[in-house]
Formats: C-alpha cells, sequence, structure tokens
C-alpha cells in the first residue's frame, strides 16, 4: 500500500498508523523537551499500554526507524529514514492510511462442516477483527515468540488477541509485565503473597512473583495455516 503525498513517496511495508503515531510522538517530544521519552510516557501520551508500546519500538527497530542504546534510558532516536519517512507524510495520507486497515476484512461466505456435511449456502458478508474483538485502543495483538504455551496450543509465530486490563481472573491468559520490564504470556493464578504465571509447556517453570503487573487478558488467536 502507498500513501502518496505532493510528491508521491512509496509507504513503508508493513507499517501501521499505530507506529507512524509513536514515531510522531517520540520526534515531538524530543524537540520539545531535547531528551527522548520512557516506555511509560509514550504509552500514557498515545493511551495504550506500555507493553503495546514496546511490542511496536521493536518492529520499528527491525525496520530501521528507530534507534536505541541497550541499558541506557532515554536512549530512543528515530533514524534518518524514520525524518524522510515522517517529512513525506501528511495528516490527511495517515487518516486516509488508517481508515483502510480499518475496513479491511476477508469475504465470509458461509459455514463449513468439520463434523457430518453440512448444507453448501453462500451468504455474503465481511470477517474482520474488529467485528469480533472490536476496534480501539483496549484491543490489539501480539506475535507469539517461543513455545512455552504449547500445551494450550499457542505456537510460536500465532498472534494473540489481547484487551488491556489490569485485572484477572485465576486461569485466565494474560500479558503480565513482571519486575516491570519483562513482559510474559502465561496462566495467571493468584497465591497467599505473590502471583504465579504457569506455562503450558512442562520443559518451563511456573514464574513467581510478587511485583507483577497484569496488562492484558487474551481473548484470541489467530494462526497462519
Amino acid at each position: 500500500m502507498q500513501l502518496k503525498t505532493a510528491k508521491p513517496k512509496p509507504m513503508q511495508p508493513g507499517l501501521t498508523p499505530r507506529q507512524i503515531q509513536l514515531l510522531k510522538a517520540i520526534v515531538s517530544f524530543q524537540q520539545s523537551r531535547c531528551y527522548s521519552p520512557t516506555l511509560a510516557e509514550l504509552a500514557c501520551e498515545l493511551g495504550i499500554s506500555r507493553s503495546t508500546v514496546f511490542e511496536h519500538i521493536a518492529e520499528l527497530r527491525k525496520k530501521s526507524l528507530l534507534s536505541a542504546c541497550p541499558g541506557r534510558a532515554r536512549s530512543l532516536k528515530p533514524t534518518s529514514k524514520a525524518q524522510n519517512l515522517l517529512n513525506n507524510l501528511t495528516e490527511q495520507s495517515l487518516s486516509r492510511f488508517a481508515a483502510d486497515a480499518d475496513e479491511t476484512g476477508i469475504p465470509l461466505v458461509g459455514r463449513v462442516a468439520a463434523g457430518a456435511p453440512i448444507e453448501a449456502v453462500e451468504n455474503q458478508d465481511c470477517l474482520s477483527l474488529n467485528s469480533h474483538f472490536g476496534a480501539g485502543d483496549d484491543t490489539f495483538a501480539l506475535e507469539v515468540r517461543g513455545d512455552s504455551m504449547v500445551g494450550d496450543d499457542i505456537r510460536q509465530g500465532d498472534y494473540v488477541i489481547c484487551r488491556r486490563s489490569a485485572v484477572a481472573n485465576d486461569g485466565q491468559l494474560v500479558v503480565a509485565i513482571v519486575d516491570n520490564e519483562n513482559a510474559t504470556l502465561k496462566r495467571f493464578y493468584k497465591e497467599k503473597k505473590r502471583v504465579r504465571l504457569q506455562p503450558a509447556n512442562s520443559d518451563y517453570e511456573p514464574i513467581y512473583s510478587d511485583n507483577c503487573r497484569i496488562e492484558a487478558v487474551v481473548v484470541g488467536l489467530v494462526r497462519k495455516m
């Protein structure tokens, strides 16, 4: 997909409106305060969770649009590639791209039996993540890395659909932040003076913590076959 300005330039492949928003927020923060924002400040600015900010930053670094010094606070810096990209975007083109992304869906034409065969009836509808899980900043997706949840049939490369929440019930699948920095996907259990984050793979030990923050509960799963 391309965004067109007065001088058309191709859109960065795979770049989402939220990632553009994040880049713009970092640049604006640096220009106004002369230093880089933290994850918490970006999360507050955009109204999203820190884990979501972390995931977007990781993707932007993969695309060579952000640089950072490992272990150094406030070191986020847009690259020259990112500056060129932002310089060639207008508010109108950004809004148009966001609207296109929201409306994208896959044709839903009926049902198929996984047991006894059923009558083939073709419908005309559209299947989208928004229609199933809702739209808004409280719903987001994360790509799964690792195999600690394979017992729940959650595999590396899957996408979990998450809804932002600071609380969870025992047994719910959650995205949790441990010790204010490490994000993990596990089942949540509350114990007397701590919480247990339970994997679904016997090769992994449970994580016990008295410093754990729930960022989101998992409400769905998307897998590319």
